[in-house]
C-alpha cells in the first residue's frame, strides 16, 4: 500500500470513529507533534497517548470539531494533507505531515494556526 493510501485510510477511520483500525496504522513509537502553545500542543509517543490526550478531547475543546481534506501532496514516504478545520467559533487551515516507513505512520506533525485554535478552545475543566 502506498503512503498516501495509508494516510487517507486513517482519515476514513477517524471520520467513522474507528479508533481500533486507526491505531493499527501507527508504529508503536510513532512521534506525534502538535505545534503551537495551546493546551493540546506537545509531543506524544504512540497512538494510545495521542488518543487519550488529544483525540478523546477534540469535541470537548472544540465542540462540533470537523475537518475536510482540501489537497494531498505525497511521495514514497511523506504525505502532506491540507485541511480545513471547523468547530464552534473556528474555521482554520492546517497542514498534517505524516512520515510512513514499512507501512506504518512513524511521525505525524500537525501545523495549525495555533493562535486561532487556542482562541476558539473551550476549557478542559
Amino acid at each position: 500500500m502506498k503512503a498516501e493510501e495509508i494516510v487517507l485510510g486513517g482519515y476514513k477511520n477517524f471520520a467513522e470513529g474507528d479508533m481500533e483500525s486507526l491505531s493499527k496504522l501507527y508504529h508503536p513509537e510513532c512521534k506525534i507533534t502538535i505545534n503551537g502553545s495551546h493546551s493540546l500542543s506537545g509531543t506524544y509517543i504512540g497512538f494510545q497517548s495521542f488518543l487519550e490526550n488529544v483525540l478523546a478531547k477534540l469535541d470537548k475543546v472544540w465542540p462540533g470539531f470537523n475537518l475536510d481534506i482540501e489537497k494531498v501532496v505525497s511521495n514514497e514516504t511523506d504525505v502532506c494533507v491540507f485541511v480545513t478545520i471547523t468547530a464552534e467559533n473556528l474555521n482554520s487551515k492546517s497542514i498534517h505531515h505524516f512520515v510512513i516507513k514499512d507501512g506504518l505512520e512513524v511521525e505525524f506533525n500537525l501545523y495549525d494556526d495555533s493562535q486561532k485554535m487556542s482562541k476558539a478552545m473551550k476549557n478542559l475543566n
